[in-house]
């Protein structure tokens, strides 16, 4: 308190003429670098937005006490966490040396001061580990993977962009040809696109030049007869069960993914996106609308019954059956926690079919796996997990008021929003049982 009286009945004055022409020297009096909190001198000046500043200590208890991130004098809030001001400090503590080791000292032996401190500083380090990286290189891996991601799309639209140009590719697709316009080879390789086991019987065909108007005229006893000798009962099922298609639809029904994008263009490039942007969405859509033609040959290839359930494996998608209660058990748990696993299991069912391709999407699947858990992994650090039931709450307002989805969050919803956590796995579920609402309608 001496020290105080001191300063306020003497204020100390320095003469300042270091680095500056006589005439633009003056006195500097302490009354200049006062604190609006504790009026006495400056102890590691802090500056605010608004441009007060203020003792460290001083703003500590003051946020101590109030709770509050604003100036205690203006009470307009700071962003961010308030850092000291090194030049304004260096400058005081030049001038006065003395009065600001005496200040430090008294500070030092106050018990409260000392832990407003720690629990001040405490709180900004919380602030800045939880901030997200804007304007930098994301850490910890994250922009490797998403560079291999950029490559591996780019490498992925110059294969399709080959395959969908390439009009001597689209022409040979006998999915667009009629049966009855069918070569004899081209009857031999629809036969050989059935599976390895085919070869057996297709230099039968070929010899016996069975060409698409014949091909329509066979039945399952011709099959059992010269000079085609099926003997065997499951392929001769297959063969016949395929020819009933084929005789059903008029054209070859596609065996391949390229062939399936050529007579399904638009529901192909839907997958294409939307199994990549939001699989458990994708997945819901295809056993809501899809159910028969998508979803059953999906499941059933992700998650197999037993072989021994099935006579021959050849036969085993003739007569696709609902799932299992087994089967369902293994798809929900991979669908909540691992939905890039099922469509990279259904990729490998096509390694034998299309070789790049395949390794492609199982490739992209595992980083895309990594991001998500990664994103999930953010969440849980930035202890933003507990607004997800809010943002579910406001996703369902702004879908049944058709407006834009965080039309009325908050800050820190928004940069949940931003997540890619949110946009894997949250958002799409309102919006696909509204949309499942809106079909019986």
């Amino acid at each position: 308190m001496e020290n105080d009286e001191l300063l306020h009945s003497e204020p100390k004055v320095v003469e300042v003429t270091a680095h500056a022409p006589p005439e633009v020297g003056r006195r500097v009096s302490v009354s200049e670098f006062l604190c609006h909190c504790c009026y006495d001198i400056l102890v590691n000046p802090t500056t605010l937005n608004c441009g007060h500043s203020f003792c460290r200590h001083c703003l500590a208890l003051w946020w101590a006490s109030s709770k509050k991130n604003e100036c205690p004098e203006c009470r307009e809030k700071w962003e961010g966490f308030p850092k000291v001001n090194i030049l304004l400090r260096d400058v005081i503590e030049r001038l006065f040396s003395d009065a600001i080791e005496q200040r430090k000292e008294d500070i030092q032996q106050n018990s409260d001061v000392v832990r407003s401190l720690a629990t001040f500083q405490k709180h900004g380090n919380d602030q800045i580990s939880a901030a997200p990286n804007t304007g930098r290189i994301n850490p910890r891996g994250r922009g490797f993977f998403s560079g291999v991601l950029t490559a591996l799309t780019c490498v992925a639209v110059v294969l399709l962009g080959y395959h969908w140009s390439s009009r001597e590719f689209e022409d040979d697709h006998l999915v667009h040809k009629a049966v009855a316009k069918w070569t004899a080879e081209e009857v031999a390789l629809w036969l050989e696109q059935l599976g390895p086991w085919s070869s057996l019987y297709k230099e039968r065909f070929l010899l016996e030049k069975v060409n698409g108007r014949l091909l329509l005229t066979l039945t399952e006893e011709d099959f059992t007869k010269e000079p085609y000798s099926i003997e065997n009962n499951n392929h001769r099922k297959v063969i016949t069960a395929e020819l009933e298609r084929v005789k059903t639809l008029g054209v070859k029904p596609p065996q391949n993914l390229w062939e399936y994008k050529a007579v399904n263009p638009g529901k192909s490039l839907f997958l294409l996106y939307a199994l990549k942007n939001s699989p458990r969405l994708s997945m819901l859509y295809l056993y809501l609308f899809d159910y028969t033609e998508a979803f059953l040959p999906f499941i059933h290839t992700i998650c197999p019954m037993q072989e021994d359930q099935y006579a021959d494996m050849v036969t085993k998608f003739l007569d696709l059956k609902d799932p299992t209660w087994k089967q369902w058990r293994e798809f929900v748990v991979k669908y909540i926690f691992l939905p890039y696993q099922l469509v990279a299991e259904f990729a490998w069912d096509w390694l034998d079919v299309h070789y790049w391709t395949s390794r492609f999407i199982i490739v992209n699947a595992m980083l895309l796996s990594v991001l998500e858990l990664f994103s999930f992994w953010k969440l849980w650090s930035r202890r933003e997990l507990n607004l997800v039931g809010e943002i579910l709450a406001l996703e369902y307002m702004e879908c049944c008021s058709c407006q834009q989805p965080g039309g009325r969050a908050s800050s820190k919803e928004n940069s949940l929003y931003e997540n890619h956590l949110w946009q894997f796995w949250i958002l799409p579920l309102p919006s696909a049982v509204l949309c499942y609402l809106n079909k019986w309608n």
